[in-house]
Order: structure tokens, then C-alpha cells, then sequence
């Protein structure tokens, strides 16, 4: 069946960085665009980048645009996010999903970051 297992998360002061990854499984992985979505506590999910099924093309919520960065390695069947210069409102649980609204989502891996 679809799985999707997040792992990377931590906690980290502002300004440090953290590498999110996700490894897929159950469904061919490089088909598929994939998503990285997040949820704060109290929130809804968020989008927060986009890769194409190649890993060309790449999009970013404004939040994160210069710091995150969204890539994927199709023959290891596994996406990341690299994390920089985070900020307190980056914390949150992180999924990856294969779809933009957070469907079919992994459960996910949290980031804290303290103000």
C-alpha cells in the first residue's frame, strides 16, 4: 500500500537549519509530483513547496521562498526539504503528501523552532 514516512524533525534555534526527508513506498514515486505541507498547533495545513515527477520544477509559499528548498531523488524513492534560516512560525508538524492540500500525507515529522 501507499506509504509516505517522514523523519528529519527536531528542535532547533532560529536561524539553524534542518533536512526534512520522506521515503516513499507502494506507488511509482517518480510519477508523481509530491508536496511538502505543515500544520501548527491550533492551524490548518499549509502548503509549503511543490516538485514536478522530474524534480525540475519547484514552487514555494512566499513564508519560505529563499530558504526552503524542495528537491527529490527519484531512484532512492525519496523527497526532502531543506530547511534554512528558520524562524519560529516555521514550527510545525511537516507532511509530505501527493497532493497540494495534503492528501495521502505521511504522519508526518515535527519542527520546533522557540521564539
Amino acid at each position: 500500500q501507499v506509504q509516505l514516512v517522514e523523519s528529519g524533525g527536531g528542535l532547533v534555534q532560529p536561524g539553524w537549519s534542518l533536512r526534512l526527508s520522506c521515503a516513499a513506498s507502494g506507488f511509482t514515486f517518480r510519477s508523481y509530483g509530491m508536496y511538502w505541507v505543515r500544520q501548527a498547533p491550533g492551524k490548518g495545513l499549509e502548503w509549503v513547496s511543490s516538485i514536478n515527477s522530474g524534480g525540475v520544477d519547484t514552487t514555494y509559499a512566499n513564508s519560505v521562498k529563499e530558504r526552503f528548498t524542495i528537491s527529490r531523488d527519484n531512484a532512492k524513492n525519496t523527497l526532502y526539504l531543506q530547511m534554512n534560516s528558520l524562524r519560529s512560525e516555521d514550527a510545525a508538524k511537516y507532511y509530505c503528501a501527493r497532493g497540494p492540500t495534503g492528501g495521502g500525507r505521511g504522519q508526518g515529522t515535527q519542527v520546533t523552532v522557540p521564539s
